[in-house]
């Protein structure tokens, strides 16, 4: 019974600790391991990319644009944006004009899109843990569009949000 009550407020102080948005999307406080950190950064080097900055997650980003207007979006903010997905091969493996809510999508687009604002064109180089990890992502014929442990690159125009 003893293990049980401590097991119980384990539990409970854990949960009562992580900041949780109204919506029920949580900041997950991700960081990339160093290995994929270097890994961005050996890409960034070698494509000449020398404006970019790294987040503590380890997301690198250029803000191209910050945008106009008060506030970024947050976790459960719906956001309208244009974007180009590739790889750094080149691949382009998506590009699309959509809307989403902000914490139903991956890390790296969670932490990238509030440090730009309505208007606002981010250039995000994302790390495979805060993307899709180890696994492949495929199409509705079961064919590999990302495969796992990818690096993406999403250039991103915020349209809006709210």
């Amino acid at each position: 019974m003893r293990n049980l009550v401590w097991g119980l407020l384990c539990f409970v102080l854990f949960y009562s600790c992580k900041k949780e948005s109204g919506c029920g999307y949580s900041d997950n406080h991700i960081v990339a391991p160093v290995a994929e950190q270097q890994a961005v950064k050996d890409y960034l080097n070698s494509s000449n990319v020398t404006t970019a900055l790294k987040d503590s997650s380890g997301l690198y980003y250029e803000i191209m644009d910050g945008g106009s207007g008060s506030g970024a979006p947050g976790l459960c903010s719906q956001v309208e944006l244009s974007y180009t997905g590739q790889l750094t091969n080149g691949h382009v493996f998506d590009q699309a004009t959509t809307a989403f809510t902000l914490g139903a999508t991956i890390e790296g687009l969670r932490q990238g899109l509030p440090l730009i604002q309505k208007g606002g064109h981010i250039k995000l180089y994302i790390p495979p843990t805060l993307a899709y990890g180890s696994t492949d992502v495929k199409d509705n014929n079961g064919a590999v569009i990302i495969p796992a442990n990818s690096i993406l690159i999403f250039d991103i125009t915020m349209n809006n949000f709210y």
